[in-house]
């Protein structure tokens, strides 16, 4: 949650297929920057692709992968793979918020991050007012590289929850790496502690260390 992508989102376009992946590998060991101070959402826990999936596809096979990192389209078709039931409910209902919310669950976790945008905006035609679902749109449209976009929806989340915490993390978070924006980011995060005092220990030491963070990069 306190790493930052290192190679920024520009506003308007998309990042390079490299960028992408790198950005991808990293976010497997590390965890997405723009992430969450807590995990959870109104829908059941979706499946998502396992370790021993990734080892699977990382296992010596005809095309030469050999040990490498799945690639990005490994990981699509890892996704595709774990959504088809989904999809297939959605035939008859296509409409349904919680699953097209599933859907998206399963792409945002292999880092297809448009195709999972897609399905979240379409949960949200049915359950606008979700915050948890507006705000993993946001990181996706985010790591897509729509940057202005992203901080739009947080900012629509807002208005529903004013004090969640999630989406006031990762506001902070767009404003300081997408927007480079520290003094905004930092205000930011103040209201998140301030709005939410029963933060445990370690997650508010975590927002008080990316806190610290902007404030030392907006003094150099």
């Amino acid at each position: 949650m306190e790493n930052a992508p290192t190679t920024q989102p520009t506003t308007g376009s998309t990042w390079q297929a490299k960028q992408v992946y790198a950005m991808a590998v990293i976010s497997l060991v590390v965890g997405l920057a723009i992430g969450y101070l807590f995990r959870g959402s109104q829908s059941p826990p979706v499946p998502a692709p396992t370790a021993a999936d990734s080892q699977a596809s990382a296992q010596p096979n005809p095309h030469g992968m050999g040990g490498k990192m799945p690639s990005l389209e490994d990981m699509k078709q890892m996704a595709d793979k774990k959504a088809a039931p989904l999809l297939e409910k959605l035939k008859s209902d296509p409409n349904n918020s919680d699953l097209l919310n599933q859907v998206g669950n399963v792409y945002e976790r292999t880092h297809q991050f448009k195709e999972a945008a897609d399905y979240y905006q379409k949960a949200l035609q049915g359950d606008p007012k979700n915050v948890a679902i507006r705000t993993a749109l946001a990181s996706c449209l985010y790591y897509n590289g729509d940057v202005d976009g992203a901080i739009s929806q947080l900012q629509q989340s807002l208005k529903y929850d004013p004090k969640d915490a999630n989406t006031l993390f990762n506001l902070g978070m767009m404003k300081w790496q997408g927007k480079q924006d520290s003094k905004g980011a930092v205000a930011t995060w103040q209201q998140l502690l301030k709005s939410n005092p029963q933060l445990s220990p370690d997650r508010k030491a975590a927002v008080q260390k990316v806190m610290a963070d902007a404030q030392m990069q907006g003094k150099s």
